[in-house]
């Protein structure tokens, strides 16, 4: 049972504090929507996605309004679409029967246009994957992901090389609003298989028929609660991220196991991930400040995040036998209200951030760099964070924006969650030479652990 101050405390978290559930996820299986025509096939996926997802926005604002608590997006991910389409190819044709539905349903996006190739690709993988530019940029609610590593495979060096290419080429063709194509683009190491977030969401090979994943997001609970101890020590401080995160997690529960059942289908799991909006308050780069740094980004950032990541999984899970996804802090530069100004003051570069991705949720998010950049720059910038996430065995994505006829200081407005980009610097010297020798970089040594 909650007690009046627990009631309370929740109730000021949402109402002054940006507490909301970001996401209500539903995760579908289209294994059985598998034909031998293509037209079968999309036609099958539509009509699957409308009859288990038709409700969800309506139990989603009925759940928002009943408990008070802002359920800001409500998403579906599908099984890979490189795999439902092997046999009949026609993948734009499924991204099309996707976004239809994802717009006749009313949901914010639909993940799963995606492919998993980091170990090699196969014809249909190649033909899939030359397909993302066309299949998103003609969309408006289709989102896609590229795994081109594992710790147990290795870096797809061959993939990572083509998705630099694929990456200008979906900026170019939405230069219109800013490059914002490649926004719903992300290439990972060790994806997992129940993430409810955007644009990286798929439904795992191994996941259920249907199941109901939360993301919760609470930056400004985090930091409101982190400024209360001025004078605490790491070790307290640790104590109170964790305690906080506990209480997000329990309110997050309440709506996913509510959510799953109206929907009569299982829960999945909660993902309790400091995920920032461009609001004042909402903010990751916030807390760190509040733990005692002038700005993030200046030394010490890497450490305060570490430490703030591991806080938030304690807590997490203390709360809750269900978490997974990605839980913990999410570091996405364009949609930080204070990750934009560390940008602009000059604390925050590419470098550093690349070093906090070592000890946060996932990595290089939401960031503008030059169009003008070589697409061998980007494959590299994906490689150096594949080789984090292979090392570590940890999860590691890149989401980065070419911005057309932009160059580093100006900036690029994308509004809404996905806030405003400022453009990067990258390194000039080239990374041609290494990028061009394709093949695989084989997994670490620690991978043989059978």
């Amino acid at each position: 049972m909650l007690s009046k101050n627990e009631i309370f405390e929740t109730v000021q978290m949402i109402k002054d504090q940006n507490l909301d559930v970001r996401t209500i996820t539903l995760s579908l299986s289209l294994f059985d929507c598998v034909s031998d025509s293509k037209t079968k096939t999309a036609a099958a996926v539509y009509e699957k996605i409308v009859r288990l997802a038709s409700n969800l926005v309506k139990i989603g604002d009925d759940l928002a309004g009943e408990y008070g608590i802002p359920i800001v997006n409500k998403r579906v991910a599908v099984t890979p679409v490189s795999l439902i389409g092997a046999s009949s190819g026609g993948y734009i044709e499924i991204a099309r029967a996707m976004d239809k539905a994802a717009d006749g349903i009313g949901i914010d996006f639909i993940g799963g246009y995606s492919a998993l190739v980091q170990k090699g690709s196969t014809l249909n993988d190649d033909e899939f994957i030359n397909s993302i530019p066309e299949a998103v940029s003609t969309t408006k609610k289709v989102c896609s992901s590229v795994s081109v590593g594992s710790t147990k495979a290795g870096i797809n060096m061959s993939a990572v090389k083509k998705m630099g290419g694929i990456i200008k080429e979906l900026a170019v063709l939405t230069k219109s609003s800013g490059g914002i194509g490649a926004a719903k683009l992300v290439v990972f190491c060790n994806p997992v298989e129940d993430n409810p977030f955007m644009a990286g969401a798929f439904c795992g090979v191994s996941e259920p028929d249907a199941a109901l994943n939360v993301g919760v997001s609470g930056p400004g609970v985090v930091e409101n609660a982190v400024k209360k101890f001025p004078s605490a020590n790491l070790t307290e401080l640790s104590e109170v991220i964790k305690k906080t995160a506990f209480k997000i997690t329990r309110a997050g529960s309440l709506i996913g196991f509510e959510a799953a059942k109206r929907l009569g289908i299982p829960f999945g799991i909660i993902d309790l991930s400091l995920a920032p909006t461009p609001k004042t308050g909402d903010s990751v780069a916030h807390i760190l400040e509040a733990m005692g740094l002038e700005r993030v980004g200046t030394h010490g950032t890497t450490a305060a995040l570490a430490m703030l990541n591991d806080a938030v999984k304690k807590g997490g899970i203390m709360a809750s036998s269900s978490v997974g996804g990605l839980s913990g802090a999410f570091i996405p530069v364009s949609e930080d209200a204070g990750m934009i100004n560390a940008v602009r003051k000059g604390t925050l570069t590419i470098d550093k951030l690349e070093a906090m991705t070592a000890v946060c949720s996932v990595g290089l998010d939401m960031i503008a760099v030059p169009y003008d950049i070589p697409a061998s720059t980007i494959s590299a910038i994906i490689a150096d964070e594949c080789a984090i996430g292979m090392i570590n065995n940890k999860t590691t994505a890149v989401r980065i924006i070419p911005a057309p006829d932009k160059t580093v200081g100006d900036e690029v407005e994308f509004g809404g969650l996905l806030g405003t980009a400022p453009v990067m610097a990258v390194h000039k010297e080239s990374s041609e030479m290494f990028i061009n020798r394709s093949g695989r970089i084989p997994a670490p040594v620690h991978s043989n652990k059978n």
